[in-house]
């Protein structure tokens, strides 16, 4: 289902036709290779690079009989290769895969593939930092409340949301530039058990130069899966870190609190039984789709652990989880850039909601107040505490009554002045130092 909606471009890497393609470039580079050092005659060399050619439809059909990928590649690979040839001509088709085993092949091709997918990951969480860093300049002067384990804490800037999500995604780049250099751009032509013993390693060295990859120091016919569980870590990190902000618009988006929206295009319908509604729909799709990507980072790990120097228990798992993540997380990024380019903000509400629990938001400083003023921290916790707690039990029984500073002006164990309780219930108080946040962000480049 996720296929059909993704970009084009993502869709592609993964494509037959894509693989296949890789595939025909490393049968032809490997063959150069072997030229430049005598075994692959010149006249040969030419008539592979000139002829060299597959068809999706004619492999497929093929591998109904031989049950083997690379064997029906090969095959209709070099039926293009030898084509017009008589019976009795040399075949220049017998020099493709020479010394090379299967893995040689698929493992390079996938590694490849995993490069050109991780590239655009990269850009998606670029542009999603770039998105975050200019809402959060946009907010920097809008203040809200903060709230801890979903309990009103004390004022902050909205705009510091958006700059901790930049930074999130700022660590989402740097790892997945580090894991495409470590852990995707690799290759491996080594033979059956990875001793070279067919094949020169030159040919490995030759091949992965002109692929942008590094040979694997030590394949054992497979490049070893801890690479490929690193990097399905890593997209369960980035997919976790768009389900965080995903889920943060979601919880803002609620009725009781509506200081954000996700678009709600013209047309758009929210329920099938209830005109009125306005779902996180998009959200909420980005976090389920990111439960995907995180469960699938699993199979990766369990794909590490092969029989002695190679097995295929891994090959059928991976063709789902490693296509799957990439393709699932690609279309998420996106969402989420939509819904955070677009996202609708409500400031009057944050305002409203500031006022919510009567002033107990400021109970921190009236606290500190008091301790600056000579009080014991103890005596000082007990009178905040217990002028709060009675306003807060009128707030939970909808009852009117005194605001938490009527109740600290009426306590008579408070000493705090008129001024000093100004100076003390202005949300700005709690900001003056805010700004070092937004300066750094500032430095911040995706």
């Amino acid at each position: 289902m996720i296929e059909r909606y993704t970009r084009p471009e993502m869709g592609r890497i993964w494509s037959l036709e894509n693989k296949f393609e890789i595939w025909k470039r490393i049968e032809i580079l490997a063959c150069e290779a072997l030229a430049e050092i005598g075994i692959v005659p010149p006249h040969d060399l030419a008539v592979i690079r000139e002829k060299a050619a597959f068809d999706v439809a004619r492999i497929e059909e093929i591998e109904r009989t031989t049950n083997h990928d690379v064997i029906a590649f090969l095959t209709n690979m070099a039926e293009h290769i030898d084509a017009g040839l008589g019976p009795e001509d040399p075949k220049p088709s017998r020099w493709v895969h020479y010394g090379m085993t299967s893995s040689d092949l698929g493992d390079t091709a996938l590694c490849v593939q995993m490069t050109q997918a991780q590239d655009i990951i990269i850009e998606d969480v670029r542009r999603l930092g770039r998105i975050c860093k200019r809402r959060a300049l946009e907010f920097r002067d809008t203040v809200c409340v903060g709230r801890t384990h979903g309990i009103h804490a004390e004022p902050m800037l909205f705009g510091q949301k958006w700059a901790s999500w930049a930074w999130m995604l700022k660590r989402a780049e740097s790892r997945l530039i580090a894991t495409r250099q470590y852990s995707c751009a690799w290759g491996a032509i080594s033979g059956a058990v990875g001793s070279y013993s067919n094949i020169d390693p030159f040919v490995e060295s030759y091949v992965c130069e002109k692929l942008g990859l590094a040979p694997d120091p030590c394949s054992t016919q497979v490049i070893a899966r801890d690479r490929h569980a690193h990097v399905l870590a890593v997209l369960a990190t980035v997919a976790a870190t768009a389900e965080a902000i995903a889920t943060e618009v979601r919880a803002l988006q609620k009725t009781d609190t509506i200081e954000v929206e996700e678009p709600f295009a013209e047309g758009q319908k929210g329920s099938s039984a209830m005109p009125h509604k306005r779902n996180p729909i998009t959200a909420e799709r980005v976090c389920g789709l990111a439960r995907v990507v995180k469960a699938n980072a699993q199979v990766g790990f369990d794909n590490v652990a092969l029989w002695h120097e190679r097995d295929i228990s891994h090959s059928s798992a991976e063709r789902v989880v490693l296509v799957d993540s990439f393709i699932a997380l690609d279309y998420l990024l996106d969402k989420l850039a939509w819904i955070l380019d677009g996202l609708r903000v409500y400031p009057d509400n944050m305002r409203a909601n500031l006022e919510k629990t009567r002033g107990l938001i400021y109970s921190s400083r009236v606290l500190l107040a008091l301790v600056d003023a000579g009080m014991k921290r103890e005596d000082a916790y007990a009178i905040v505490q217990r002028n709060a707690m009675r306003v807060w039990d009128d707030i939970q029984h909808a009852r009117s009554g005194p605001s938490f500073r009527e109740m600290l002006e009426s306590d008579t164990d408070c000493v705090l002045s008129p001024d000093q309780l100004d100076a003390i219930f202005d949300p700005r108080a709690f900001l003056k130092r805010a700004g070092v946040i937004f300066e750094r962000l500032e430095a911040l480049e995706f």
